[in-house]
């Protein structure tokens, strides 16, 4: 059998060449030539899989090493028989670490004290669980909305979009996006969704950049409806806008998922797919060479230090988001070359804390996080 691989697939060498063969694509472009007598094809986002370039083809199977799939024409892979999937949760942890940087860069910029704040999270799958978690071992209150999950759990744990509209000081995104039908998303953030807040929150989107409506955001952003913006993801991405991206408090080329644990494990579950589907005895295959952070130890003396102070200190030191804004907004044209190029991040689990004057009570909530302690 016969496996493309996108070329920008990490971690993800040597693993079918006992197996299969393998053409790495080596910077080339994916093209119907390419794939024509291909079995699989592992990809990530640049890659547009439709009937363009699979018809007549003998692809029976497509990996995606990414939570989104909007780049796989999935009705056209479903006619033609070609299975699909992609890797929900894998960088989950990477957009939490993401989105906690953020809020402590914030609440350190703008002296909050994140518990006596209020915080909607819209969208509550894989990496939406995990903000809601994280916001709540910082003494945040926490509104949930998903409204696929209220229907399908029944369960009172959810609120509606109005109440988050009304009542959140931070609405962070975390939506797939749905072009149309009962839970479309596509510019869910317009004119009437910013007319409807409140409180002036703060908003973040690391989700999809079409789930806000750029012209509708900029005019809510001057009109104070909104008092911050944080963004990773923008519409017509890379050539996004640079009105907004001047207006933004932090903003980043959607990169919140690109930790070196988030890729590693994509790549493990693209894998793993194929090797189910084909029956190649690869199922528990794990990557290796995984880059370590270039400190792994965070030394911490608690005196004189809040809870949030010591977390904040924690996590910045494993990401500090301030440092991709900066390397953005210093050259926004260089989109794609920040995410090709981008540096090693790790998540909190690789990290151990030597903590000293710090309570008992503190270090657990280190330890709920993923830091060794």
């Amino acid at each position: 059998m016969k496996i493309i691989i996108d070329d920008k697939i990490p971690y993800i060498r040597g693993a079918f060449e006992s197996v299969a063969e393998v053409i790495y694509l080596s910077g080339a472009k994916t093209t119907p030539e390419i794939v024509k007598d291909a079995d699989a094809i592992v990809t990530r986002t640049r890659t547009i899989c439709n009937e363009k370039l699979l018809k007549g083809s003998s692809v029976k199977f497509i990996a995606t090493a990414t939570i989104g799939y909007d780049h796989i024409d999935t009705d056209y892979c479903n006619r033609a028989g070609i299975k699909w999937t992609n890797a929900p949760g894998c960088n989950s942890k990477s957009v939490e670490q993401y989105i906690a940087s953020a809020l402590m860069v914030l609440a350190k910029k703008k002296q909050l004290r994140l518990k006596n704040l209020c915080i909607g999270i819209v969208g509550v799958g894989n990496v939406g669980r995990k903000v809601a978690r994280i916001c709540e071992l910082l003494g945040m209150t926490v509104l949930l909305n998903d409204p696929p999950r209220q229907r399908a759990e029944r369960e009172n744990a959810f609120v509606s979009l109005a109440q988050i509209k009304h009542q959140a000081d931070i609405i962070t995104l975390h939506v797939p996006l749905n072009i149309k039908g009962k839970d479309a998303t596509y510019h869910l953030g317009n004119e009437v969704f910013f007319s409807d807040l409140k409180r002036n929150p703060i908003l973040l989107n690391s989700c999809r950049g079409e789930v806000i409506e750029t012209n509708a955001l900029k005019k809510a952003l001057q009109a104070g409806q909104i008092s911050d913006f944080i963004c990773d993801c923008w519409e017509n991405e890379p050539n996004i806008d640079l009105e907004l991206l001047a207006m933004t408090e932090l903003a980043t080329p959607h990169i919140a998922g690109y930790s070196k644990d988030g890729k590693a494990t994509g790549t493990q579950m693209s894998v793993r797919a194929i090797s189910d589907f084909f029956g190649l005895g690869l199922n528990n295959w794990s990557p290796f060479g995984v880059e370590l952070p270039t400190n792994s130890n965070i030394k911490l003396d608690g005196s004189e230090l809040s809870e949030q102070e010591i977390i904040s200190a924690a996590i910045l030191h494993t990401y500090d988001i301030r440092n991709d804004d900066a390397a953005f907004k210093k050259n926004p044209a260089l989109f794609e070359q920040l995410r090709g190029d981008y540096p090693t991040r790790r998540e909190f689990p690789a990290f151990t804390v030597r903590a000293q004057n710090t309570e008992e009570a503190t270090l657990d909530k280190l330890k709920e996080l993923g830091f060794k302690i």
